[in-house]
């Protein structure tokens, strides 16, 4: 190779006039590696989120393109239903009165401020119903924190900007139910945003995500406008629901409850208290509170009348259809302080000759709550209490298996008259899950469930 073209490849005079790296030049005889592959994400605008609360944003200057000062901002505009959690709209409050503009019109500066893509955005808040309201709806107010299964007050919202430059939104992140909310709060225009923002950091954050969030609207119009529904509540354990009731204000507690089908309100109010039971009930008409009743285990259905005044009392029984209603007036007549004041009337049982196949019949028959039944009773033509069959013995034995080969060498019962502290005792002594209640002629009348001799253990600590 000549000396001078030796210099000048060194030198990388050539090089941009060198064939593509990777293959042999004839001319030289020189090698060359590949070119590196095309990286199409580098072409691609990273994409950058930042948080920032919902008390940090409140007040904030809103300027246009010139700098010129629109309006601040006064609170978000958040969507329901489908679009649940979309911030929709930013709030200003202008010279003009209440504005509002779409969120994808408006983007944060470095400088902290928020600037409009075009003052044309901005449109007068006329209707206020179509949206919720962070500010307005959500700050020191209570939720229902769906996965917590529990009544919090919301001190703050953390939001996020999303993106940059033509992709720059704001959407809702989470809900700040601890300190941290509150000390921001408190403390907003008494220290600079850094320095606040970097002291309520050292709080423990205690935040609810938004999908986990059921707000509560007490405005019936407003109510179905938001489209705010409660269905999730519906898939949670009555003691969960009875205590997020008895930690609402009579006005949101009322708002649940009634949002609830018959059957789970019936199971919640098993789980309150008497006095909580009554409050439900006040603003329910007779009808609407016979349809929840007739749903209630009996012996839970004559505790709950019972508390109620006799007029009351008998203008639900009228509502209630006729099988339902004398089960219940049958509990009424006995001691609420006897095995027949705490039994429920619901038990499966069938005649001495049945088999495995008829009680596996009977059982999915059954109209009660299934998670009761441990047993299924043997009844003679009088109904007179010959045996019982716990379920386990069921489930291993054939088909044509009679019942009366897989019943109880000794059945237990007691009378309908025998006193709660005894009852209990009986319990403690043998164990039991479930107990027979007998009358006089020792005819099967209904059984005692351990929760209830629960219930009535822990009303005497």
């Amino acid at each position: 190779m000549p000396k001078g073209l030796n210099v000048a490849l060194n030198s990388g005079a050539l090089r941009p006039l060198l064939p593509p790296l990777g293959w042999m030049c004839i001319c030289c005889n020189i090698p060359r590696r590949s070119p590196p592959p095309k990286r199409y994400t580098l072409l691609m605008p990273a994409r950058s989120t930042t948080r920032i609360s919902l008390t940090a944003l409140l007040g904030t200057p809103v300027t246009d393109a010139q700098g010129h000062l629109r309006g601040r901002l006064k609170d978000i505009a958040v969507a329901t239903g489908e679009d649940a959690g979309k911030v929709a709209g930013l709030v200003l409050k202008t010279r003009a009165g209440l504005c509002i503009v779409p969120s994808h019109q408006v983007m944060e500066t470095p400088a902290g401020t928020l600037e409009l893509r075009s003052a044309g955005a901005m449109v007068p808040l006329e209707d206020q119903g179509n949206y919720l309201y962070l500010q307005q709806d959500l700050i020191d107010r209570q939720i229902i924190d769906i996965h917590g299964r529990k009544v919090v007050r919301v001190n703050d919202v953390d939001l996020e900007w999303m993106g940059q430059g033509a992709a720059h939104l704001l959407r809702v992140c989470e809900v700040e139910v601890g300190l941290r909310g509150a000390f921001r709060r408190v403390f907003k225009g008494l220290l600079p945003r850094a320095t606040l923002e970097k002291l309520s950091r050292k709080f423990v954050p205690r935040c609810i995500p938004w999908e986990f969030v059921d707000v509560i609207e007490v405005d019936p119009a407003r109510r179905v406008k938001l489209r705010i529904e409660y269905e999730r509540l519906g898939e949670m354990h009555p003691s969960d629901l009875a205590d997020i009731l008895e930690d609402l204000a009579p006005a949101e507690r009322e708002v649940i409850f009634t949002s609830l089908d018959e059957e789970v309100a019936a199971e919640t109010l098993e789980e309150v208290e008497p006095k909580l039971q009554k409050a439900l009930l006040e603003k329910l008409g007779e009808e609407k509170i016979a349809d929840i009743v007739e749903e209630m285990d009996p012996g839970a259905a004559a505790d709950l009348l019972a508390e109620l005044s006799e007029e009351q009392s008998d203008a639900i029984l009228e509502e209630m259809e006729p099988e339902e209603r004398q089960e219940v007036s049958d509990l009424l007549e006995f001691d609420e302080d006897s095995a027949a004041g705490c039994m429920t009337t619901d038990f499966v049982s069938l005649g001495k000759d049945a088999t495995v196949a008829q009680a596996v019949e009977a059982l999915r028959g059954f109209d009660g709550d299934p998670e009761s039944v441990t047993e299924v009773y043997l009844l003679d033509e009088k109904r007179v209490l010959r045996g019982a069959v716990p379920l386990a013995r069921l489930v291993m034995a054939q088909p044509e298996t009679r019942l009366a080969v897989l019943a109880e060498a000794r059945v237990l019962s007691c009378h309908v008259n025998m006193g709660q502290i005894e009852l209990a005792e009986l319990f403690d002594k043998y164990n039991l899950h479930a107990l027979a209640v007998v009358d006089a002629q020792n005819r099967m009348v209904g059984v005692v469930q351990a929760d209830h001799v629960i219930s009535f253990l822990r009303d005497k600590l």
